[in-house]
């Protein structure tokens, strides 16, 4: 199979993988957001950062060494599984030792026992990174396909089962362990290989040297990521934070799904021609187009619709989450190319650089974090998107260095598609303002969505947008 045939492929089956699995996620947290309380999911929420680290420090960046290795063998992969494996053991000790820390600094007894029994999903997910790397390889994104959804099912029905049943916040600790114990059977099932008694320093030392300078960036990342969330839980209220984890659970499904299904895909693509630079370019500034072409709209319809939406889907008792989400969505627009620009340091093996980036984007998160404190809730969010605006600017610096495509002309291309969401999502605004707000919810949804599809492909297709062509060039090959 060729190399576009095999990009195509993993597309294809990494978006039905993204799209069914989060149908499938987006149904279940419906009805768990609709049995439990706010504070449920903000409790979660307040030690998600600790596992989110510790998942972090368990691959240690070896898996994307894996990935990016021309030649792998056996002594390889059994050597990153048995690390991975020892440190999660290793991490999930001390994590049940820091377990009443945890509580005493939120003030929230129940999640001593919590933090112990969710933190488990460290162990399970540990026995399956190597299995994913193979598929990942191989530009196999159907094995995925057939594992994720299962395991979304039958850990969200139990996650209900035990929601309805008044078991609170345990049943979102038993729906994550369930889903995660399920689906690491199914990877064990389907994957050919399977670990040696092998554990080789050399290899180790090889896999760590690349990978070790991408694990700290990405604690810094997720520490970063989740500082928001440390501040409000800690600052504020439990219910707060549920509805600020509710808003980005709902910007997320979006932009995350459609950035993590491209992702799997374009870091292995991208690794594949990385020493044709003109081929590299080429390739990321479609694929950067066509995401943002895609993900505006979506976001920019979701920003109109927030109060008919959220009072729909989550009831009453979620409306205070709607200017949190509003805000938050500015942020999603230019997150996928965050990603991909850093994907282009990884597979030119800079992590040295990739690591400095994300050292320079920390500091000004901490500088618009202290001045963003003061104006509340709301002031930290505004926050987060004027985080988001100055890391393109840092994300894109070495891509123009490598590639001659910096920020500026990275601007430049998404300036069309922006400048066109802008403007119908203000339209659309007036239009429900004035003409819709005494319709039911369902329909004042349908009315600002197909509106907006309608103009927004019509102007497009007037104006000859590349990003179609890009498309229809893509759904052919």
């Amino acid at each position: 199979m060729s190399l576009k045939k095999q990009a195509f492929s993993g597309m294809v089956w990494t978006f039905g993988q993204q799209f069914s699995s989060q149908l499938v996620s987006f149904g279940i947290s419906v009805f768990l957001a609709r049995l439990l309380l706010p504070s449920d999911f903000g409790a979660i929420a307040m030690f998600s950062v600790l596992t989110s680290i510790a998942s972090s420090i368990v691959d240690s960046g070896m898996a994307s060494s894996l990935i990016r290795s021309k030649d792998i063998n056996d002594k390889d992969l059994s050597t990153v599984f048995w690390f991975n494996l020892l440190t999660s053991f290793f991490l999930y000790s001390v994590i049940f030792l820091i377990a009443p820390l945890v509580a005493d600094f939120y003030n929230l007894p129940v999640l001593k026992n919590v933090v112990r029994v969710y933190s488990i999903t460290l162990i399970i997910n540990a026995l399956v990174t190597v299995q994913g790397v193979t598929f990942l390889k191989k530009l196999d994104f159907k094995t995925g396909f057939k594992v994720q959804i299962p395991s979304q099912i039958i850990g969200g029905l139990s996650g209900i089962f035990f929601a309805y049943n008044g078991f609170g916040i345990w049943s979102i600790v038993y729906y994550n362990i369930i889903q995660t114990t399920v689906s690491t059977i199914q990877l064990w099932i389907y994957s050919n290989w399977k670990p040696s008694l092998v554990f080789s320093k050399e290899k180790f030392k090889e896999h760590f040297a690349f990978g070790y300078k991408l694990t700290l960036s990405g604690l810094l990342n997720t520490i970063f990521n989740n500082i928001y969330t440390v501040v409000i839980g800690k600052i504020f209220s439990a219910v707060q934070l549920g509805f600020y984890n509710r808003a980005d659970t709902l910007k997320q499904l979006p932009v995350t799904n459609l950035s993590n299904a491209l992702n799997k895909v374009t870091f292995p693509l991208f690794s594949k021609i990385k020493d044709n630079d003109e081929k590299l370019k080429e390739v990321y500034k479609r694929l950067m187009k066509v995401v943002v072409f895609i993900i505006t709209p979506v976001l920019s319809v979701m920003i109109v619709v927030a109060t008919p939406l959220i009072n729909l889907v989550f009831t009453e008792k979620w409306l205070q989450a709607v200017p949190y989400f509003q805000v938050l969505a500015l942020t999603g627009v230019l997150y996928p190319i965050h990603s991909y620009n850093l994907n282009i340091l990884k597979v030119k093996g800079r992590t040295d650089l990739f690591l400095i980036l994300e050292i320079i984007k920390k500091a000004l998160i901490v500088i618009v974090l202290v001045v963003s404190l003061k104006y509340g809730i709301m002031g930290l969010i505004w926050g987060q998107v004027i985080s988001s605006f100055l890391a393109f600017f840092i994300n894109t610096y070495y891509t123009g260095k490598f590639l001659n495509y910096g920020p500026v002309k990275q601007f430049f291309d998404l300036t069309p598609t922006l400048l066109l969401s802008g403007i119908l999502a203000t339209m659309m605004y007036y239009l429900r303002k004035y003409f819709l707000t005494g319709y039911v919810d369902i329909i004042q949804i349908l009315i600002i969505t197909f509106s907006y599809i309608v103009l927004y492909m019509g102007i497009a297709l007037i104006l000859k947008f590349d990003e179609l062509k890009y498309i229809k060039e893509l759904i052919k090959k």
